[in-house]
C-alpha cells in the first residue's frame, strides 16, 4: 500500500496488523491526554512495527503518519503470529530486528544525553544522515518536531538551524 505524506498507518490505542516500512519514513506520535502530540520515533525502510507486538499483539502505542510518500507491507497478525509458533527459527530474526532498532535507539539516546543544544542538533543531523539521508533533517521534520526529538524548544531549533546556515565567518 501506498501511505501518502501526512496520512495516518494506524492511531494511539488501535490493535491491527503489523507493517513492513518498504520505502519512505514513518514518524509515529503520541497524543497526551490533553491532545499534545508529542514525536517519539522515526521508522526507516526494513522496519518491521509495531515494535513492541513483533512477538505477542498489543495495541499500538502511539500514531503512525508518514513524514513523505511512503510504500507500506500489510502483514496480518495473525499469520505472523501462526508463522513463528510453526517456525520457531523465526525468533532469532525478531531478535535481530529488534537488537538493530535497540542500537538505533542507543544513538538516539546519547543524543538527548548530550548537555548542549548544541550537540544535540548535531548529533540528531548525524543519526539523520546515517538512516535517512539523502533527505535533510529539515526536509522531513518541522521545528518543533525537531525540538519534541531533542527536548529543546522550537524557539532554540530555530535560532541553532540560522546559526549552521551563517557563512563560516559571519559565526564569530
Amino acid at each position: 500500500m501506498i501511505l501518502h505524506k501526512g496520512e495516518t498507518l494506524f492511531r494511539q490505542g488501535e490493535t491491527g496488523p503489523l507493517y513492513r516500512l518498504k520505502t519512505g519514513l514513518l514518524k509515529i506520535v503520541r497524543i497526551h491526554e490533553d491532545g499534545t502530540p508529542l514525536l517519539i520515533n522515526i521508522i526507516v525502510p526494513d522496519e518491521v512495527i509495531p515494535h513492541h507486538s513483533l512477538i505477542s499483539p498489543k495495541p499500538y502505542h502511539g500514531s503512525a503518519i508518514a513524514l513523505v510518500t511512503s510504500e507500506i507491507e500489510l502483514l496480518p497478525a495473525a499469520d505472523w503470529y501462526r508463522e513463528l509458533e510453526q517456525h520457531p527459527e523465526r525468533y532469532r530474526d525478531i531478535s535481530l530486528l529488534l537488537q538493530d532498532k535497540l542500537r538505533m535507539m542507543q544513538q538516539r539516546i546519547d543524543q538527548l544525553s548530550e548537555a548542549s543544544p548544541t550537540g544535540k542538533l548535531l548529533k540528531l543531523q548525524l543519526w539523520f544522515q546515517t538512516y535517512i539521508a539523502p533527505a535533510a533533517l529539515t526536509d522531513v521534520l518541522t521545528q518543533d518536531e525537531i525540538g519534541q526529538l531533542l527536548g529543546i524548544r522550537r524557539e532554540t531549533i530555530n535560532r541553532l538551524l540560522r546559526k549552521q546556515a551563517e557563512p563560516t565567518s559571519k559565526r564569530k
